[in-house]
């Protein structure tokens, strides 16, 4: 009897375990159906570009995820940490705004903190990233940070915990849907999502350059 019981609790903890991609190109309803059919419970196009402006594709595609039938659907910033584009909070203002206006929203939102652009000061890229936070607050919405330990190392440094009370996804392509490779970095101790793979050709479905991602 006590093995039935390991074995019984051993397949549902295996059967909580959740596959999804992100991506940032274009997706119709009946391809998000076929993504749900295909076992991906979860999905995060991009919302925000690194050019400082909303990605109008990927706001449609948060809408078309939940035509689907997908109730996970997230988004992700690419902020623009240039002072030409507009302000930390104003890039999280109009990509929620943007969310909003077309009638959908994002159960979470993810920052994305990847070296592209930033300045070398680490207590700027920290004000940047904390203003970020602080404006998808106020609007109410859950918020995490996307990135990985060489990334958070170069761009606000790895003694800056101030975000490790938010859900991490760690982006790491080493081939594995688990968190066995996971070394602790800026406060966190474990991430919620593992970025595990990246497809540059056909992903699910068809769908071209997306990544897979884990949840346990």
């Amino acid at each position: 009897m006590k093995l039935l019981l390991l074995v019984s609790a051993l397949l549902t903890v295996s059967s909580a375990a959740r596959n999804g991609i992100d991506l940032n190109v274009p997706v119709t309803v009946s391809t998000f159906q076929c993504v749900k059919n295909a076992g991906y419970s979860f999905v995060i196009p991009r919302i925000y570009h690194s050019l400082g402006t909303v990605d109008t594709t990927g706001v449609q595609n948060v809408k078309n995820a939940r035509a689907a039938g997908l109730t996970d659907v997230d988004g992700y910033i690419f902020p623009c940490p240039k002072t030409s584009c507009p302000s930390a909070a104003n890039q999280v203002k109009a990509a929620l705004d943007a969310v909003k206006a077309a009638g959908t929203h994002v159960s979470t939102l993810w920052l994305d903190i990847e070296r592209l652009n930033w300045p070398a000061n680490h207590a700027t890229n920290r004000a940047f990233i904390e203003a970020m936070v602080a404006e998808a607050k106020a609007y109410g919405q859950t918020v995490g940070i996307y990135t990985n330990y060489y990334n958070w190392q170069d761009i606000v440094g790895l003694d800056y915990h101030a975000q490790s009370n938010l859900m991490l996804w760690w982006a790491a392509y080493d081939g594995v849907k688990d968190f066995s490779k996971y070394a602790p970095f800026g406060g966190w101790s474990k991430p919620t999502i593992h970025q595990w793979e990246e497809i540059t050709a056909k992903g699910p479905c068809g769908i071209s350059g997306v990544d897979m991602n884990y949840v346990p």
